[in-house]
């Protein structure tokens, strides 16, 4: 990765003064992190902020999908949906986590809200990718391989979306508009967190001399790959 990117992406993430004078509103937690730590907070966050406006974006598109689910609103499955305390365990995905639950949202069988298996899996999966922390320090170990096989299951899972359909040949949920200016909105969102997961696995890679293995997969035929795998 060029230089001046890194830089600014470290520049990003600098804490701002909050007072004039020395000292004031200092975090001493801020000691027991590094740059890359910074980064991968800065990062993270970035992530899920638009896993949530996918989230958001997609009930619009599908509120039967909500409905489904028993709730009673838009706003109500998606306080349920990012509830920290359930952390991407729901019980009709009985125990599945990850892939494993992200994979009911493109199953014929499956009566469920397909928007909750889709947005929970990604998050549980991308969860494990950053070891199940919400916040890093300098003793913290983030494998570059399990961001840059989660960037990966991402990548399919937005070619599901476009592409995978009912038997009898509905889209099983629909995201971007086939209209004469066709809406890409969601392909620029799952891109961001494809870029941040490829960014954040190529500085730690760099940085602590660690060999990414590169899968290279036909999207129509492609499996998602193992991050649980790496725990």
């Amino acid at each position: 990765m060029p230089f001046v990117v890194f830089l600014w992406v470290l520049g990003a993430c600098a804490p701002v003064p909050t007072s004039g004078r020395s000292g004031a509103n200092f975090d001493p937690g801020q000691l027991a992190k590094t740059d890359i730590d910074r980064v991968a907070d800065a990062t993270r966050h970035e992530i899920f902020a638009s896993l949530r406006l996918l989230a958001e974006k997609l009930y619009r598109r599908n509120p039967r999908e909500w409905k489904k689910g028993g709730a009673a609103s838009e706003n109500a499955a998606m306080a349920r949906l990012f509830d920290p305390i359930v952390a991407w365990h729901f019980a009709e995905f009985e125990g599945r986590y990850g892939t494993d639950a992200l994979q009911l949202a493109f199953r014929d069988d499956y009566r469920g809200d397909r928007v909750l298996a889709l947005i929970a899996g990604l998050g549980g999966m991308m969860h494990i990718a950053f070891n199940d922390r919400t916040e890093f320090y300098v003793i913290d170990d983030i494998d570059p391989q399990k961001l840059y096989n989660s960037a990966r299951n991402v990548e399919i899972a937005v070619w599901r979306l476009s592409h995978a359909h009912y038997g009898e040949g509905g889209l099983f949920l629909v995201s971007n508009e086939a209209a004469l200016v066709q809406n890409l909105s969601f392909e620029r969102e799952f891109g961001k967190i494809i870029g941040h997961l490829d960014l954040l696995s190529k500085i730690i890679a760099d940085k602590t001399n660690r060999n990414i293995v590169k899968m290279i997969q036909s999207l129509a035929t492609a499996v998602f790959l193992p991050v649980a795998a790496f725990r």
